[in-house]
């Protein structure tokens, strides 16, 4: 169950992370506020991360992988979803004027 609720907590990790850094993936600096095609890309990559890693998880846990149909993926995109829904409105939402300015530089 431990390790159940780690790859949850992951997934939470993974989901709202192009939201909370302003750094590509945590790593790269970014020259400009993260918008469009970049916040997209991000959140894609680290679905496919998540995807990978509950994969991995489920195949440590059972000893196999099963097969996983369309349900597995809606469910695990819906978890996703909810899970990043913090940061997103942290992102979109929570800011105040003076914070953006400070975080494009301006």
């Amino acid at each position: 169950m431990a390790k159940f609720l780690v790859a949850l907590g992951v997934l939470g990790l993974l989901a709202n992370l192009p939201f909370f850094c302003s750094r590509f993936m945590g790593v790269l600096p970014m020259r400009a506020r993260k918008l469009g095609f970049a916040l997209f890309f991000e959140v894609a990559l680290c679905y496919a991360l998540a995807l990978l890693g509950l994969g991995l998880v489920e195949s440590y846990l059972e000893g196999l992988n099963y097969k996983q149909g369309w349900e597995f993926y809606v469910v695990v995109s819906c978890l996703f979803v909810v899970a990043g829904f913090p940061g997103f409105v942290h992102h979109f939402f929570w800011r105040t004027p003076a914070a953006s300015q400070t975080a494009q530089g301006g």
